[in-house]
């Protein structure tokens, strides 16, 4: 068995160093911004967002994956955050809640949330909007039973279900925007 400092200074193919026990400094890019932060290896990316980065619009719902509360993405694709390590994600673009509006300016999807009251508690909600967005983006809303389908990852305790699938319609049939931006 090699030791860690055999391992951690061996030839990676991938370029990835061995890194650890203890806090490791971390360089992600999240919503177009690069943080560093310093971190455990065997932190989330849910945690390093809302506790070391202050990003607090990701919630923390089941911390399973189970729940979908915690979505955001990673280089433009959904995520669970509480199943995905902070370490897995240096150097690659993370995008939240935060990250979806254009300044003052709301998403469409947002917007249609809004409009549509496809919230009521809103604890779900900026997971329920980020899988939407996304949803648009990798053309899963041709119909309702696509629409739940590819939304079946995010719970609402709500149910407001209804009201989030004529949010995707709107902005999937433009009324509510442009979704790809």
């Amino acid at each position: 068995m090699k030791s860690y400092e055999a391992l951690r200074t061996a030839p990676n193919p991938d370029h990835a160093m061995v890194r650890g026990p203890g806090e490791v400094a971390v360089h992600l890019r999240v919503n177009g911004e690069s943080r560093t932060t310093n971190l455990e290896p065997r932190v989330s990316l849910l945690d390093a967002l809302r506790d070391r980065l202050d990003l607090t619009g990701t919630k923390k719902g089941c911390n399973q994956g189970a729940c979908g509360a915690c979505t955001v993405w990673v280089d433009g694709r959904r995520v669970l955050a509480c199943l995905t390590l902070a370490i897995t994600c240096e150097s690659r673009e993370v995008t939240t809640i935060e990250g979806l509006s254009d300044g003052d300016a709301l998403h469409p999807m947002q917007q249609a949330f809004l409009d549509c009251d496809a919230f009521q508690c809103g604890y779900c909600t900026p997971g329920q909007i980020m899988s939407a967005v996304a949803l648009l983006a990798e053309r899963h809303a041709g119909d309702d039973t696509e629409i739940r389908e590819w939304m079946s990852g995010n719970l609402c305790r709500c149910a407001a279900y209804p009201h989030i699938r004529t949010a995707i319609r709107r902005v999937r049939d433009g009324s509510g925007g442009d979704a790809a931006r």
